[in-house]
């Protein structure tokens, strides 16, 4: 039995795995794995290049897309599983809270649905215009919470970095407010007095069977 996996990178990318021989997990010993790459523009991915895969799946994609062009991803994925993860939703919790962090929350979440080369991303909307389009084509979506949550080290100041950064990139006037609030949260992440819970969803759509 052979198993076709279609694993969308970035919005322009395609990769395709495919696992041949006996229907068994692909990293077993026995397994014969051979791996496609193609190239092509997501946005105009239609269900006939689709027709082989028994799984499609992509990661923190979503909301980097129009709600146009997730309503024709689905259209493209709606004949066969699909596993959508890590797609933003809005929910930014810092503990402890400090009054500016809405103020922030609000500017970033504004940059994700910002309109860039005349396409207006969905942003934090993006898991809720594919569950719409998914049941909308008659398909079952289950949805799951999956939020990172990053107490102090480099991968939460990494995030508090790009946070802000798309933050004051929407809302630069938010510079004079923030000279205080960056320099606080930054010794609370550096000396782990500071945790951070950043809202995701997962979304995993087939047909019943």
């Amino acid at each position: 039995m052979s198993r076709t996996f279609v694993v969308l990178l970035g919005t322009v990318v395609v990769a395709v795995l495919i696992a041949a021989g006996r229907a068994t997990p692909v990293a077993a010993p026995s397994a014969r794995v051979t791996l496609e790459t193609s190239t092509g523009d997501l946005t105009r991915l239609t269900a006939a290049a689709l027709a082989d895969a028994s799984l499609v799946t992509c990661s923190a994609l979503l909301d980097m897309l129009t709600a146009s062009e997730i309503e024709r991803l689905v259209a493209a994925c709606a004949g066969r599983p699909t596993l959508l993860t890590l797609t933003v939703v809005g929910a930014v919790r810092l503990d402890p809270p400090h009054p500016l962090d809405a103020t922030v929350a609000a500017a970033f979440d504004a940059h994700q649905r910002r309109t860039v080369g005349g396409r207006t991303l969905a942003g934090p909307d993006a898991a809720t215009v594919a569950v719409t389009a998914f049941r909308d084509h008659g398909i079952a979506v289950e949805v799951r919470e999956t939020p990172w949550r990053l107490g102090s080290g480099p991968l939460a100041r990494a995030w508090f970095d790009g946070w802000l950064g798309a933050a004051l990139e929407q809302e630069p006037s938010l510079s004079a407010q923030l000279n205080r609030y960056v320099p606080r949260r930054m010794e609370q992440l550096r000396t782990g007095r500071l945790t951070v819970s950043v809202g995701h969803r997962d979304l995993y759509a087939a047909r019943d069977t």
